[in-house]
């Protein structure tokens, strides 16, 4: 559904660029025509008389063009931000999930290991990278006023009062 309604979003803003650009386009060239029907001619035999109430045709295509045009372009406005805030919804979602899935596992370890974390297993718990997992429980660290331990080979352990 969701590549349904991008190739409509889509379809519907081209057709309507297209619409705005003829009726553009049909604008200017009706400017061009009446300017150069008040210019004066030069000589008398290159003269073109103009009636005063012409209508001209490219009036029909700039009102064809702003009609299908303007509710063209809205609805495929309408359909495209409809779809980028399902996108970010969407996620938000994934987001919060990523968030209480985290979380949990950092509550289950507390308990099991009687407050102690390490990276090395917070990161293989989490399946996250051992940056992303040092990061995370840095925040929890300031968060809950962790103690930090450093052992003789370099590893930081993080003991929380459970």
């Amino acid at each position: 559904m969701k590549t349904a309604g991008k190739l409509a979003s889509g379809w519907l803003l081209t057709l309507g660029f297209m619409f705005m650009t003829l009726s553009a386009s049909a604008l200017f060239n009706k400017i061009a025509i009446e300017k150069a029907s008040r210019r004066l001619p030069v000589d008398f035999e290159e003269q073109e008389f103009v009636a005063q109430n012409t209508t001209y045709p490219d009036n029909n295509t700039v009102v064809g063009g702003l009609v299908f045009g303007v509710p063209t372009l809205i609805l495929g406005g309408w359909l495209a931000f409809g779809l980028y805030r399902e996108s970010q919804q969407e996620k938000k979602m994934i987001n919060q999930q990523v968030s209480d899935r985290l979380q949990s596992l950092f509550y289950q370890m507390l308990t099991e290991n009687n407050g102690r974390v390490t990276v090395l297993s917070f990161a293989m718990q989490s399946q996250l990278p051992a940056a992303v997992a040092r990061e995370y429980l840095d925040e929890k660290a300031q968060e809950f006023h962790a103690n930090f331990k450093v052992s003789e080979d370099g590893a930081i352990s993080y003991h929380f009062d459970v």
